[in-house]
């Protein structure tokens, strides 16, 4: 019965999750409040985690969910439920968006999704913001600051950021 609801409730953010993993981020929450196993400490860990490996975020941390919840089968599972509904739509899009290219109502479509998406991100910043800085510490106050300006400003790779603020956190935080 795991598996089945691991599947669904991820089948269901593959398919409704607009935006990319970030603005997938209060669904997937969701999905793992609704499993009762993590904290919010501990999804804060989960999108660190998933931000910092290969892959798309949402299935990674659908992979992490499903691991965290009913180990190797449950990992495969909820990646195949995150995966699957978004591979289907994308195919049906393609052929839509070819065929229909030039129509009013497809142009409206993705003028009223895009404000969404934003909002979706947005909710995901709170949420994240949240958990940073639940103490305000100097040192996660710092990193966050010094990473927008890096990677805004300085155009610098966010992998090294990602590292650098690592080892730095491990020193300065652990």
């Amino acid at each position: 019965m795991i598996y089945l609801k691991l599947f669904l409730v991820f089948a269901k953010i593959g398919l409704f999750g607009f935006g990319g993993g970030l603005a997938m981020l209060p669904m997937i929450y969701q999905g793992a409040r609704d499993f009762q196993l993590m904290s919010g400490d501990e999804f804060s860990n989960l999108v660190a985690i998933s931000q910092v490996t290969p892959g798309p975020l949402a299935v990674n941390a659908a992979t992490y969910v499903g691991y965290y919840s009913a180990g190797l089968p449950g990992a495969l599972v909820a990646t195949f439920g995150e995966a699957l509904p978004s591979f289907i739509l994308v195919l049906i899009t393609c052929y839509f968006i070819n065929k229909y290219r030039e129509s009013k109502a497809v142009e409206g479509a993705f003028a009223g999704i895009r404000p969404v998406t934003v909002g979706l991100l947005a909710s995901a910043v709170v949420f994240m913001g949240q958990s940073a800085f639940a103490t305000l510490a100097p040192v996660p106050v710092i990193i966050c600051v010094a990473s927008i300006v890096l990677i805004g400003k300085f155009k610098l790779n966010p992998i090294f950021i990602v590292i650098g603020s690592g080892v730095i956190g491990a020193f300065l935080c652990g």
